[in-house]
């Protein structure tokens, strides 16, 4: 049985120093992968602790990818991951002076959104759970069906702003779980995360403007700056430390940024968070240097631990935290509900919203409402940190085992994408072109950066089933990829 000395005036719950004890102990090896731990009924009794507390800690442990669950045999440690991915987070200022993004890039960024939309091919990079116990959807169509009995005025009346008080009331107060106390009328409700990306862009900037990204970044937002004539400037984003600020510092103290752009909880494409400290410090510089910061927090609410690790927007005081997220990755993607909260320009960018699509369909913002009223969603989310958690230490195991002595991997923290290094004489490109040939579909590490970066990188997505089918792909990826060494 692991032990680590624990602090006299340690103050955590119980089944938190218990997973912690775990956690030590997989760590350095004293539980190597694949060996059984204690059943929770011998753990309760050895320590003196109750059934319940042992069933948390073990959760916790499973939340986080450590052990795995496998009826009727008990709680496994997981497969051991590749090394994790470093990347350097230079303190000076970037070398290459603001650009749009480059034309390959968004060749490439569109070739792999049409292969996505191929139903022919094995999607191993789609960003988005795509199984049938990912969602609710049977709780959501009853409800739906209940909201156009009872109100049939939300399917003939004509949707104004700001839209069904009930939704918005109800993300004000799961936005507490990110640190965030925010007002009902102060929310904007989007047609998704990418929308209210792109008001919050439009609202503070202007067509030449430069704004400071991250490398790697959301491809995404690519396409997007581009759209709206926006200069981009990388700034290195590192798997545990998160942007590299001494170098946004250096940027916002010359004024060469009018914005910047970040996703600091469960980043894409690396899967992971920046540091408590660190999202104080954005916030501050933020603050100080009167810039505006757009976080995205679209998968925010699928980290492995908790308690959740809070939002930027938690420690701005003065509205230069944009927040923009989505409930397309948690719990509905067919609704594309979204919501932003503007800070200091909320009036602006609730305007270009009117301008744009006047406001979102009242019948669907009633029934998301109506079912995080529920509070089910909690539960929900809950099970589906579970369930990713499982899937990507699957994925990481068969990348251990089928892809290039070398290849590593930047371990998440939360959701399920998987940002992979190549060894040398791997390209994530080639790769890419050649698994297209065998009808699969990943994603280079080249679209993740305006100039076309991080040629060694690729990320996959364990948002499927691992079907005999899937399985099968990735094993023939990880040939693709000995066969370039060769």
């Amino acid at each position: 049985m692991p032990t680590v000395p624990t602090a006299a005036n340690d103050t955590r719950p119980r089944y938190e120093r218990l997973a912690e004890e775990f956690h030590a102990a997989i760590d350095d090896g004293r539980l190597p992968p694949g060996s059984r731990l204690p059943s929770i009924r011998e753990t309760a009794q050895s320590r003196g602790l109750s059934i319940n507390t042992v069933v948390a800690a073990y959760h916790q442990l499973e939340a986080r990818g450590q052990v795995e669950a496998r009826p009727q045999s008990g709680y496994f440690v997981s497969a051991r991951w590749p090394s994790a991915a470093m990347q350097p987070t230079p303190a000076t200022l970037p070398q290459e002076p603001p650009a749009l993004p480059d034309s390959a890039v968004l060749d490439r960024i569109a070739a792999v959104v049409a292969a996505q939309a191929n139903p022919a091919t094995i999607d191993l990079s789609l960003a988005c759970p795509k199984r049938s116990d990912a969602y609710p959807d049977k709780t959501l169509s009853r409800i739906a069906a209940e909201t156009a009995r009872r109100q049939p005025e939300l399917l003939t009346d004509y949707s104004l702003p700001p839209g069904p008080l009930r939704l918005r009331q109800a993300i004000c107060r799961h936005a507490h779980d990110l640190g965030m106390t925010l007002e009902a009328d102060e929310i904007i409700l989007t047609n998704g995360c990418m929308e209210a990306l792109q008001l919050a862009l439009r609202g503070v900037t202007r067509p030449g403007d430069t704004i400071a990204i991250e490398s790697p970044t959301y491809f995404n937002l690519l396409s997007l700056a581009d759209h709206l004539g926006l200069k981009t400037i990388e700034i290195p984003t590192h798997p545990e430390r998160g942007m590299a600020l001494d170098a946004l510092e250096l940027l916002l103290a010359e004024g060469r940024v009018q914005a910047v752009v970040c996703m600091p909880n469960v980043h894409n494409p690396l899967g992971t968070g920046m540091p408590l400290e660190a999202k104080q410090r954005l916030a501050t510089l933020a603050r100080d240097y009167r810039v505006p910061v757009i976080e995205d927090v679209l998968y925010a609410e699928l980290q492995y631990a908790m308690p959740l690790s809070p939002a930027v927007k938690a420690f701005d005081h003065d509205g230069w935290v944009i927040v923009c997220t989505s409930y397309t990755k948690t719990l509905a993607p067919g609704l594309r509900v979204g919501w932003m909260h503007a800070g200091r320009f909320h009036q602006r960018i609730a305007a270009l919203k009117f301008s744009a699509s006047i406001a979102q369909p009242a019948f669907l913002g009633e029934v998301l409402g109506a079912y995080l009223d529920t509070g089910g969603y909690a539960q929900h989310l809950r099970r589906l940190r579970r369930l990713s958690a499982a899937q990507v230490n699957r994925l990481c195991g068969l990348v251990n085992t089928h892809f290039p002595a070398g290849t590593q991997v930047a371990r998440p923290t939360g959701g399920f994408l998987v940002w992979i290094e190549l060894p040398p004489g791997c390209d994530g490109n080639r790769l890419c072109d050649a698994a297209l040939t065998q009808g699969i579909t990943i994603t280079p590490g080249s679209v993740f950066s305006p100039s076309g970066r991080h040629t060694r990188h690729i990320r996959l997505s364990g948002c499927h089933n691992f079907s005999d089918r899937h399985i099968h792909a990735l094993v023939t990826l990880g040939q693709l990829a000995h066969r370039q060494q060769d």
